[in-house]
């Protein structure tokens, strides 16, 4: 079985330290550690934390590769291998098509807002809260990349009405997606009123990824786990899926209006 991340951050925080010959009271003089707290964190007994790894960083002058290695570990051991194979899709895509029955997709989310959603997963220690955070708030910038032409996101009104965070954060989430729809030229928000009723969206959230090759992956969301489909066949029936829903959907103005309708509310 092969080295975990976890595993590989550890066993190259003990190669330094036995590359320059040093025992671990030694080592830990010389980040004001002591050799105990060494030891544990070697051992595995005790989780490296950011400040440690950046007095390492501080002291042996690395340029900040284990604070950046932590960061990588805490994604790789929170995030699941699929999901990572779908990020993959996301980051190479030209265009997204996406929507969401429950909340704001990560792409579009205030940083309050990002935190909260995060936040209710509460395995999570506040380390790994603050990584996903900083992550997802990274891979915002993707907005502004031009190689990203557009994304057309479609939300269930209930994604407005959500007490995510509490009031402050929705009213400030809402007046983001209202400002994204009016400002950005390759975002476009839509939302399927609650007075549609029943209609194809309610089976679950959906993104239609296509690749710059103009291949499409789909990312459809379940109860246990995500599943990343390729097939021809596949995503093109998921695609009239996602027409089906889009065809309830208000247009982008009206959608506005109702975004920034229901931000009033929450005060």
């Amino acid at each position: 079985m092969g080295m975990s991340a976890a595993e590989f951050l550890l066993d190259e925080l003990r190669h330094v330290r036995l590359a320059l010959n040093l025992s671990q009271e030694e080592f830990g003089k010389l980040i004001n550690y002591s050799g105990s707290h060494v030891g544990s964190v070697e051992n595995g007994s005790r989780a490296p934390k950011e400040d440690y790894l950046a007095a390492i960083d501080k002291h042996f002058h690395t340029g900040g590769i284990f604070v950046r290695m932590l960061r990588k570990v805490i994604v790789f051991d929170v995030v699941p291998p699929w999901f990572r194979e779908w990020a993959r899709n996301e980051l190479r895509a030209v265009f997204l098509r996406w929507f969401e029955l429950a909340f704001v997709p990560g792409l579009l989310q205030t940083e309050a807002y990002a935190r909260a959603v995060v936040s209710a997963d509460n395995r999570l220690t506040p380390e790994q809260v603050d990584v996903l955070v900083a992550d997802r708030l990274k891979w915002q910038a993707r907005l502004d990349d031009k190689s990203l032409a557009q994304v057309v996101t479609v939300l269930d009104e209930a994604v407005l009405h959500r007490a995510i965070g509490g009031a402050a954060v929705m009213r400030e989430q809402l007046l983001h997606l209202a400002r994204l729809n009016q400002e950005h030229p390759r975002v476009r928000i839509q939302v399927v009123p609650a007075t549609v009723g029943a209609y194809p969206g309610l089976d679950g959230p959906l993104i239609i990824a296509t690749l710059p090759e103009n291949d499409e992956v789909v990312y459809l969301e379940s109860r246990i786990k995500g599943q990343v489909l390729s097939r021809p066949d596949d995503v093109a029936e998921v695609r009239k899926h996602w027409e089906d829903i889009l065809a309830e959907a208000l247009p982008p103005t009206q959608s506005t209006e109702l975004i920034l309708e229901v931000a009033e509310r929450w005060t």
